[in-house]
């Protein structure tokens, strides 16, 4: 409920800057900005808010995104807000934004340190997530097929010289590098001394040096291991198929059908644009991501990415490698991590991106629920309080 009188607004305020927090449920106007100047800075040179900004009904600002009232049309409010609360206390890390978004519309939105309403957030591994779904708008549009996916991902990179490629370099498909089973065996040493000479990385040439430099590609070595260019190789591809550039693509036919304007996605050594990290947007524009995946690709009522692949994208389809900050129940699709969350006696699949320090879109199908997530820490286990109060309010 919106607090309606004088009194309960100062009440709120003084509650929550006890907290190291201002309450924004009253005013629309509060929302934390960058300048202009601000916005040129390094992320790391933002300063931080003095108090945070925590809004339950969140203002109308005419930028495609749908509004509403947490409480009111949707969700259990005291959990939250007591949760926004905490966080602008750092009792859980450092995180610069958390938006909740139910049934299509926005009923929470918070902003701490050095998040911001119009400040493009770097995305860290999030971005392979974004790429993924970039893959499926080529799909949809008919650049690619289903079927393409398990094709040798050299038959789409008309450039190569296949003389010299190692063994094995048609094992690799685009299902393989999606699920970061490529196999490639590219050590450090060789790409510091392949960088060194950046005029023959450049398009298809990344994908010839690293499948000229790399041992065999055999069932052994095809097994689950983070990055390992799989991510470079799946946008090499798109940069083969779709018209003109993948740069171009993905401006004008993925984020300029989105309406996202403000963003920086930078360049690879190779002149592909960046397709694991290196990318920033802002917390409201990370919501479009996420209700295409919740609306099954569809966005504005027309299918945005293809329905198939998305659905396989989001899927259980491997299991990560044993890692100590990896929990057992997790599992990956193409570029998205997948886990269930146990609420009471129920279980909800949450499907999601996730990049180091707290970059996050969490879609839950079954509650039409979209969480996003933002920040610069380093232990990122704000998972558990997603997992504990976020998705439970929703649940009752």
């Amino acid at each position: 409920m919106i607090i309606s009188t004088k009194f309960k607004a100062l009440l709120s305020a003084v509650l929550l800057s006890s907290a190291g927090a201002v309450a924004a449920e009253e005013s629309k106007d509060l929302a934390p900005e960058a300048t202009a100047s601000q916005a040129e800075l390094s992320f790391r040179d933002i300063p931080l808010l003095e108090n945070a900004f925590i809004d339950t009904a969140p203002a109308d600002r005419n930028d495609g995104v749908l509004v509403g009232e947490l409480g009111v049309d949707g969700g259990s409010k005291d959990g939250i807000v007591m949760l926004a609360r905490e966080i602008a206390n750092g009792q859980h890390g450092n995180y610069d934004s958390l938006l909740i978004a139910h049934k299509g519309k926005l009923l929470f939105e918070s902003y701490y340190l050095r998040g911001r309403i119009n400040l493009a957030h770097p995305q860290a591994s999030a971005t392979k997530a974004h790429t993924s779904l970039i893959l499926g708008r080529a799909i949809q549009l008919g650049h690619l097929t289903m079927t393409d996916l398990d094709r040798p991902l050299i038959d789409f990179l008309p450039d190569l010289d296949r003389t010299n490629l190692a063994e094995g370099a048609d094992k690799i498909t685009l299902h393989k590098a999606l699920t970061m089973h490529g196999g490639l065996s590219v050590s450090e040493e060789k790409w510091e001394e392949l960088q060194e000479n950046p005029a023959q990385l450049q398009g298809q040439g990344l994908v010839q040096a690293l499948l000229e430099h790399t041992g065999p590609i055999t069932e052994e070595t095809q097994t689950y291991l983070y990055g390992n260019f799989n991510p470079i190789l799946v946008m090499a591809v798109i940069d083969a198929v779709v018209p003109g550039t993948a740069e171009e693509f993905i401006k004008n036919e993925v984020l300029g059908k989105l309406g996202i304007t403000n963003y920086s996605w930078s360049t690879h050594i190779s002149g592909l644009p960046q397709a694991g990290w290196m990318v920033s947007m802002t917390s409201r524009d990370m919501l479009s991501w996420g209700s295409v995946v919740l609306n099954e690709g569809e966005w504005n009522g027309e299918q945005f990415v293809h329905a198939d692949y998305l659905a396989k994208a989001t899927s259980r389809l491997v299991k990560p490698a044993e890692e100590d900050w990896m929990p057992d129940s997790y599992r990956y699709g193409y570029f998205y991590y997948q886990t269930p969350i146990e609420v009471g006696e129920k279980s909800y699949d949450a499907t999601f991106a996730w990049g180091g320090g707290g970059q996050r879109v969490i879609i839950v199908d079954e509650l039409e629920l979209t969480i996003v997530i933002t920040g610069h820490d380093g232990d990122d286990k704000i998972m558990t309080q997603i997992s504990n109060t976020v998705i439970p309010a929703f649940a009752e």
